[in-house]
């Protein structure tokens, strides 16, 4: 029930081992409250507080189950996950204390992967398969779902404020908003939380106002001191003495030598981190934090490789200014840079539209921390245009000049990841109508896994790299993490780390074979849940020494059989089936056999054989074709695979190349106009059409005449289809391809035809068909098919109306009154008609409506 508390087992937290992480967002006097509040429940139904001991910063993995923080950011995170330890927000203990059982964790992560956690949702009137979509969606994003509106939930979605769930929102007055589904379809596709305001009923914004409209900017305050690899203002420091640090406490700190600085403000630096309790060094390997600026020193990789904290001189001002600790991998430009930037991207010149303030700065420092080069002004010989939205003149410039327009997320993800993300993902190139994505910029952490990969591999380091005697090799501690992860003991330790924590990473490939005096005293084990130290003999895994060998072997018999089990597939598909004995090696369609080995007792056998293979081969050498010429509706070679593969081969001769594709034919031959799948689909391309008596006469003559001799003239079939064929290919070369261009057409499983022959006529003529079943995904797949028209086509009429092909079956007009609902739910005018619509309409080359095209209950 609404505001009652089930009742709390008295030991509900009887295996929880916990440690409170402090934060921005739990200090001060309410925060203080809130903890001890947090502490007590804990306490008194049964866990135990491991929190005390993490005065010096050190959180002991091997003794808790849970990790208590409002954010990821903090120095164990990572070692906390790799552990398996559970890391949640404070809401987790109060909902688990509320309903009387323990939540589940992964709804209460801090994880900025999960950017939905702390929502819950419930619905309204929205259609079962949507609703059934984005509830997956928010639940594998670390939302929560509920079906009734409670005090709980923060969201609730909805089409209008009709339903009795939204009327019991306002009647109750609860602190949940009332949004549109857009606002999770455009959520998902960038995938980060974006503001909820533009999509909030009773009056959504995306709906009220036109895209002409200026957009608001939300001004980022967190950006501040984030926005350069390189920090400008040094005499903040000097300014910041005064104040008592404690973000250092504990840690030794180490400036590298291609910081750059000079000596006065090395000084004051040094003073700040020893007045917080830290301790300046000068070798890298007594280090817990390195400070430096470039991903090419020696003392980068070394320190990465033994899993120190790595950062440059704009995240140590950060730590500095605001006493409070961030991982470095947090903030793109609080990592070290690479002197040669990321391969590939100095042929970019890059400009910024619609961002602004610290946002705008921050991308311009990125684009060329990168290595591309950014312009102020943009023109012609400009790659690529960052943009937050696309209403401006450098975007109307962009479509003119053919630039590429995207967000900031393709820099962000290309410079996190290391490599240069294809344009054709559409989370670059999405921009949702009413959001300035400025508000989203910034939120992109560096991926570790692609920085050890391209920078710090295994094996990049070794002893002679600056090394002291007696230290651990971190290249050889990191192979002997692989090889004993569950194992104790200090080689497995963080060398000096800071929070005490052994240092988990993840494998990097095929697991190492352990050595010979290693191999039977020690195993691995399934991590406990309270523990990550075990010792023990249980569940050993024995190495492998022939396995590969093994599959070495299958691969290359694999590979020698590749040839023919394709010339099997590509036979198998051809009218008349599978010819026994195969087509011969000098056919067109032959598949080469390429590396063929041959044992060598057959080897002087077989080389006869090959040379005279090659003699036939070397007779008859084709020119390309000049004409590639789609047959439909000929009768010619029917029941008859043998003539047929003769004839086409002499085609072949004559310069003819016979065709099974319609998108790329030069010409069209049929009896006359049909409503063929080939016909209507070639016709889109605006072949030359021709009568199929050109086939006859060609191999009648044995030479390639000229077809426009044979262009085809059916009256009959004009008249009866209602139009000229020379005027729909005139149309056709106008439309190039593009008559449905920017349309999404719905069609129906069991239309008749078959749902394949519709899809492929729609794309061929530039649209994109959509299979509805009223199911989960349909109006996340109507607005990723293009229902949300550019401004430029509203005056053509197209985006005004959404159209299902269906038939008149009881299981087809069952699906109609949904289908209405769906299109009128996104503003547009639904339209459910006949197959005639559409075969006419590309038939004629043009959108051809009769009222007698709509299908409606009888």
């Amino acid at each position: 029930m609404d505001g009652e508390e089930a009742a709390v087992p008295s030991l509900l937290f009887s295996q929880v081992h916990f440690v409170i992480v402090q934060s921005q967002s739990l200090n001060g006097e309410d925060a203080e409250a809130l903890t001890f509040e947090l502490v007590q429940k804990l306490v008194n139904n049964g866990a135990e507080d491991h929190t005390q001991p993490t005065s010096t910063g050190r959180i002991p993995l091997q003794e808790i189950t849970h990790i208590i923080s409002a954010t990821s950011d903090f120095p164990a995170y990572d070692a906390a996950t790799d552990a398996l330890k559970s890391v949640v927000k404070p809401e987790w203990v109060t909902n688990s204390f509320s309903k009387g059982r323990l939540a589940n964790p992964r709804s209460y992560s801090p994880d900025p992967r999960h950017f939905f956690s702390g929502l819950v949702l419930s619905c309204a009137d929205i259609p079962e398969g949507d609703k059934d979509a984005i509830i997956g969606g928010v639940l594998a994003t670390g939302g929560l779902y509920s079906s009734s509106i409670t005090k709980m939930v923060t969201h609730l979605v909805a089409l209008t404020m009709d339903h009795e769930k939204c009327q019991a929102v306002l009647k109750r007055d609860l602190k949940c908003k009332i949004v549109l589904p857009h606002w999770f379809d455009d959520c998902y596709r960038i995938g980060k939380r974006l503001d909820e305001d533009p999509y909030m009923l009773p009056d959504p914004e995306i709906l009220r106002k036109t895209p002409q409209d200026p957009i608001v900017e939300n001004k980022r305050l967190d950006m501040q001191g984030a926005s350069s690899a390189q920090p400008i203002d040094l005499s903040r420091l000097a300014i910041s003495g005064t104040q008592r640090l404690d973000v250092f406490k504990g840690k030794k700190v180490m400036l590298n030598n291609d910081l750059r600085i000079g000596s006065h403000l090395r000084g004051t630096i040094e003073d700040l981190v020893e007045s917080g309790g830290g301790i300046v060094t000068g070798s890298v390997h007594k280090a817990d934090v390195l400070i430096c600026q470039y991903r090419e020193s020696s003392e980068y990789r070394w320190a990465s490789r033994a899993g120190k904290e790595v950062g440059n001189l704009a995240w140590l001002y950060y730590l500095i200014t605001h006493n409070s600790w961030t991982s470095p991998m947090r903030r793109l430009l609080h990592y070290p840079i690479s002197q040669h930037g990321l391969p590939g991207f100095n042929k970019f010149r890059i400009a910024l539209s619609n961002y602004n303030g610290e946002a705008r700065v921050y991308l311009e420092n990125l684009a060329v921390a990168a290595g591309g080069a950014f312009t102020k002004t943009m023109k012609e010989d400009n790659t690529h245009l960052i943009t937050a939205h696309q209403h401006s003149e450098k975007c109307d410039a962009a479509r003119e000049w053919n630039i590429n327009m995207v967000n900031h997320l393709w820099l962000e993800e290309s410079y996190a990841k290391w490599q240069i993300q294809t344009l054709s993902n559409p989370r670059y190139t999405h921009f949702p109508p009413r959001t300035n994505l400025s508000e989203v910029v910034g939120q992109t952490q560096i991926d570790r896994h692609a920085a050890e990969r391209h920078f710090f591999p295994p094996g990049s380091v070794d002893e002679s790299e600056g090394g002291e005697p007696g230290l651990p090799n971190p290249t050889s501690r990191r192979q002997q993490d692989q090889r004993d992860p569950g194992l104790s003991g200090s080689s497995q330790l963080r060398p000096s780390s800071s929070d005490g924590v052994p240092y988990r990473p993840r494998s990097d490939g095929a697991t190492p074979k352990a050595s010979k005096s290693r191999r039977g005293k020690q195993s691995l084990r399934t991590p406990a849940a309270s523990r990550i130290v075990i010792d023990g003999k249980e569940n050993e895994t024995p190495s492998s020494t022939s396995s590969r060998g093994a599959k070495d072997r299958a691969a290359a018999k694999l590979h020698d059989q590749a040839a023919d089990i394709a010339l099997y597939e590509k036979e198998r598909k051809r009218v008349g089936g599978v010819i026994f004995g195969g087509r011969r090696q000098t056919s067109e369609d032959a598949v080469p056999n390429m590396g063929r080995k041959r044992s060598s007792s057959r080897d002087e056998g077989a080389a006869t054989d090959e040379d005279a293979r090659n003699a036939k081969r070397a007779k008859k050498s084709r020119e390309p074709p000049a004409m590639r010429l789609l047959l439909t509706g000929y009768r010619g070679w029917a029941n008859a695979p043998k003539r047929e593969a003769e004839d086409k081969s002499r085609l072949r001769d004559m310069g003819v190349l016979v065709t099974q594709d319609p998108i790329h034919c030069t010409h069209l031959a049929s009896p006359g106009i049909v409503r063929t799948k080939k016909f209507v689909c070639a016709l889109a391309r605006a072949p030359m059409v021709i009568s199929t008596e050109y086939i006859d006469d060609c191999l009648a003559k044995n030479e390639r005449l000229e077809p426009e001799d044979y262009l085809l003239n059916d009256p009959v079939g004009e008249q009866k289809q209602g139009f000229r064929l020379s005027d729909a290919v005139s149309r056709a070369k106008n439309h190039r391809g593009q008559l449905l261009h920017g349309m999404s057409i719905y069609c129906t499983e069991p239309v008749k035809g078959g749902f394949d022959v519709y899809k492929a006529i729609i794309e061929a003529n530039g649209g994109t068909c959509i299979l509805y079943k009223a199911r989960a995904g349909s109006m996340a797949a109507s607005r990723a098919g293009g229902l949300e028209e550019d401004p430029d086509d509203m005056d053509t009429g197209k985006p005004e109306f959404v159209y299902l092909v269906s038939g008149s079956s009881p299981a087809e007009v069952a699906l109609w009154p949904k289908f209405r609902q769906m299109v009128q739910g996104i503003g547009k005018l639904p339209r459910i008609t006949e197959t005639d619509w559409l075969l006419n309409s590309a038939l004629r080359q043009e959108l051809h409506w009769k009222d007698v095209y709509e299908l409606k209950e009888r």
